[in-house]
């Protein structure tokens, strides 16, 4: 990343070129690993919903209706309400002059998100329930409404941290089609199977510190946002997904 004010090719006589391509695959790795983390989190401690897939929660909304099962309904509501919540906020954000800026401003918000959401899980020892679980799974969705809201605001056509259904779908049709498989689609979904993992282990083994993975991976992320070569030759903030 870089201000709007940063013009030309060169921020300090530098070229970004490959080296601002390489960051901006790393910081869209490093935001979908810690998507990962947080719906292994969400799913085993917080209610058994995500906290990024919002037409899972439609589903499993619709199913607790029929079975009934009013805390899972409660637990699905809670989910999109924190996403949708982060989603505008994210989008209200981004939207207006010094996009670059807009964007660290919205990656800070959802840090400040993670980071309330490790001070009141580490309080319960990584096992909240009650009305603290609400209340996290809460903060949760809106941090990842707020991610994915940054990224559809401001990131190439079809590139997303959260969300990765359309990825996998690209992905396996542009390989039927032409028998080349975009290496950033594949990147992210691995990232998104090994932030699940991660997270899933560090809940069953270290439920306190569980998340303190996703915390550093946006932090390192917004860190990273200020250095000079954070962007691609044409100043973007993210790569092309092509």
């Amino acid at each position: 990343m870089a201000d709007q004010t940063d013009t030309g090719p060169t921020a300090q006589g530098r070229r970004p070129g490959r080296a601002g391509d390489a960051r901006g695959v790393a910081a869209a790795v490093a935001l979908t690993v810690a998507t990962g983390a947080m719906d292994a989190m969400s799913f085993l401690a917080l209610g058994g919903v995500f906290t990024s897939v919002m037409t899972a929660n439609l589903s499993l909304l619709g199913m607790s209706t029929a079975s009934p099962d009013p805390a899972r309904a409660r637990d699905s509501a809670v989910a999109m309400a924190g996403y949708i919540a982060g989603a505008l906020l994210s989008g209200r954000i981004v939207r207006g002059p010094r996009p670059v800026w807009r964007a660290r401003c919205a990656l800070a918000v959802e840090l400040v998100a993670l980071g309330g959401l490790w001070a009141g899980w580490a309080t319960a020892g990584g096992h909240p329930v009650g009305g603290r679980q609400l209340g996290l799974l809460a903060v949760a969705a809106l941090a990842m409404g707020g991610q994915s809201g940054l990224v559809r605001a401001i990131g190439p056509p079809g590139l997303s941290t959260t969300y990765l259904t359309g990825i996998l779908t690209g992905l396996l049709v542009d390989a039927a089609r032409s028998g080349k498989v975009r290496r950033l689609s594949a990147a992210l979904l691995g990232a998104l199977v090994v932030g699940a993992a991660a997270g899933g282990v560090l809940v069953s083994w270290a439920a306190p510190a569980a998340p303190a993975l996703p915390v550093a991976l946006v932090g390192l992320v917004l860190l990273t946002s200020v250095t000079p070569l954070a962007r691609d030759a044409h100043g973007r903030l993210w790569p092309h997904t092509g």
